[in-house]
C-alpha cells in the first residue's frame, strides 16, 4: 500500500491529512500555524513545528516521511521564490521526496475547479490570489501586504470598521451603525477616549477583531451605507488581484475562479461576492465563472498529492471520494 500526505498550513491553524493512493482516509491532525511568518524563529520554526507533528502523526501509523509516495504542502507565507525555496528545503529536511510546496491560495484551485486549472482568491485572515493555467504556468498576485494591494481579509475589514467609527467621531465621516458596535467592543463610553482605547485594545489585539468583521456584514445586510462601501471596496481590491492573475496567465473561457477563506465562505452578506463577480469580469474582459469554495482547502492538498503520485489529475469520482472524507473529519472537530 502507498500513502500520500496533504497539508494546509494557514496563519492560525494547520491541517495534516494522511490518505492511501486509493483515496482512502487514514488519519488526520489539526495543529497550530507552521508559517515561518507567524513563528519567532522563522523557517527553523516551520521545521521544528512540522517535525514534531510528523514524528507523532506518521509514527502512530508505523510510517516515516520516507514511506510517503507523494505529498503536497499548501502554506501561508510562500509568497516569493526565496520563501518557496526555503520551505522546500524544510520539507526535504523532514524526509519527504516527491512533494510540492505552494502558497495556500493554490489549494482552492485543486479543490474547487473541474480540471485543477483556474484562479483562487483567498479572503481569510489575510489575502492573496493564485492561478494555474492549462500550460502548467503558476502565478501569485499579492500576499505580502498592503504595498501590493492586499487590502482585504478579516483583519483589514475590522480596521476599516474602526476607521469608519473614528471618521464619524472626528473626521467628518458619515454616520454609521458600526460606531456603537465599535464603542461597545472597545469599551468606550465617551468618544474622548476612543483613540486611547483603539491604541490600548485594538492595536494590541486585546479584542477579537472577528466581532468587528462580522458586524460589517451584518450592518451591510441592514442597509448601512458605510458597511456596504467597506465590502464593495474590499471586493474591488480582491477583484484587481484575482483579475491580474486571469490576464497574466492563459485560460480558456469561462475562467473558473474560486473564492476561499473564512471571510469569503462565512460572510453573511452577498454584497462582496456580487461586487467581486461584476468587477473581475469588467476588469479582465473575460468571462469568469465565480463560485465560493464549498469544501475545505485541505481537500486540494490531498488531491494535489494524489495528482503528483499518478501524474494525472484525479477523476471526479476519486475527487468526490476524497472530498467526502475530508469534510467528515473536519466536521468532527468543529
Amino acid at each position: 500500500m502507498a500513502y500520500i500526505v496533504g497539508v494546509d498550513g494557514g496563519n492560525t491553524k494547520t491541517d495534516y491529512f494522511l490518505f492511501d493512493t486509493d483515496g482512502n482516509f487514514i488519519d488526520f491532525y489539526r495543529g497550530g500555524t507552521c508559517s515561518h511568518e507567524g513563528l519567532k524563529d522563522g523557517f527553523n520554526g516551520s521545521y521544528t513545528v512540522m517535525r514534531k507533528v510528523f514524528d507523532s502523526f506518521l509514527a502512530k501509523n508505523n510510517l516515516t516521511p520516507h514511506d510517503i509516495a507523494a505529498s503536497a504542502f499548501g502554506l501561508a507565507g510562500v509568497d516569493t521564490p526565496y520563501q518557496k525555496q526555503k520551505l522546500e528545503e524544510v520539507v526535504n529536511q523532514l524526509g519527504f521526496k516527491n512533494f510540492c510546496v505552494v502558497n495556500d491560495s493554490f489549494l482552492g484551485i485543486k479543490a474547487g475547479t473541474s480540471e485543477g486549472i483556474g484562479v483562487c482568491s483567498i479572503n481569510g485572515t489575510g489575502t492573496s490570489s493564485g492561478g494555474i493555467d492549462e500550460y502548467g504556468n503558476y502565478l501569485q498576485v499579492g500576499g505580502i501586504g498592503a504595498i501590493v494591494g492586499d487590502e482585504a481579509g478579516g483583519h483589514h475589514i475590522s480596521r476599516q470598521v474602526v476607521r469608519a467609527c473614528f471618521d464619524e467621531a472626528y473626521r467628518f465621516g458619515p454616520k454609521t451603525s458600526l460606531s456603537p458596535i465599535v464603542f461597545n467592543t472597545l469599551g468606550v463610553k465617551d468618544k474622548y477616549y476612543l483613540m486611547e482605547n483603539i491604541s490600548d485594545y485594538y492595536l494590541t489585539r486585546k479584542v477579537d477583531y472577528t466581532t468587528l468583521t462580522i458586524a460589517c456584514f451584518d450592518e451591510a445586510n441592514k442597509g448601512d451605507e458605510v458597511a456596504i462601501n467597506i465590502l464593495k471596496k474590499t471586493a474591488d481590491n480582491l477583484a484587481r488581484s484575482a483579475g491580474g492573475v486571469v490576464v497574466n496567465l492563459k485560460f480558456k473561457e469561462p475562467v473558473e475562479v474560486i473564492l476561499a477563506g473564512s471571510v469569503w465562505v462565512k460572510g453573511s452578506s452577498p454584497i462582496m461576492v456580487n461586487e467581486f463577480t461584476r468587477l473581475i469580469n469588467a476588469y479582465t474582459k473575460h468571462k469568469c465563472d465565480v463560485k465560493v469554495l464549498s469544501v475545505p482547502p485541505a481537500t486540494g492538498a490531498v488531491i494535489w498529492a494524489l495528482e503528483l503520485y499518478n501524474n494525472a489529475f484525479p477523476d471526479i469520482n476519486m475527487r468526490n471520494k476524497i472530498v467526502k472524507q475530508v469534510e467528515e473529519q473536519l466536521d468532527n472537530i468543529k
